[in-house]
């Protein structure tokens, strides 16, 4: 599997953990130490105890509609990587970037950022030609 691949793989257990409301998979995505999280509207959230606490309450609310990613494009510098994509949520459509670090043999996220995105995308057609 490429670096590409397993980061896809991490990025997506990152929005399966939100979209299912698993805690113990969302605490296996995010890194021990050094992380980040920029909600939207929020203020900015540091540490790992802090960042996790935040996806409990936001996972406990039972109105709180899924969380999904589309488009995602991913940038890997060294051990660093970034996965920028398209969030949709209730309808709504924010840009987000996830950061991810090489751990070993797995990566974990560093940091995440969503905010609106003032010009929503068309959902991508399936009859598209390239």
């Amino acid at each position: 599997m490429t670096s590409e691949e397993q980061i896809l793989r991490a990025n997506a257990a990152y929005y399966r953990a939100f979209r299912t409301g698993d805690d113990a998979l969302m605490g296996r995505v995010w890194n021990d130490s050094d992380v980040v999280c920029l909600h939207p509207g929020w203020p900015p959230i540091m540490g790992r105890a802090e960042v996790l606490a935040s996806y409990r309450r936001i996972m406990s609310n039972p109105d709180q509609p899924p969380v999904t990613s589309h488009e995602e494009a991913v940038v890997i510098t060294g051990d660093v990587a970034r996965v920028i994509c398209v969030e949709r949520v209730a309808g709504a459509q924010l840009i987000a970037t996830n950061m991810f670090l090489r751990v070993g043999e797995d990566w974990r996220m560093i940091h995440h950022h969503a905010s609106l995105l003032s010009a929503p995308r068309a959902a991508p057609s399936s009859s598209r030609l390239n």
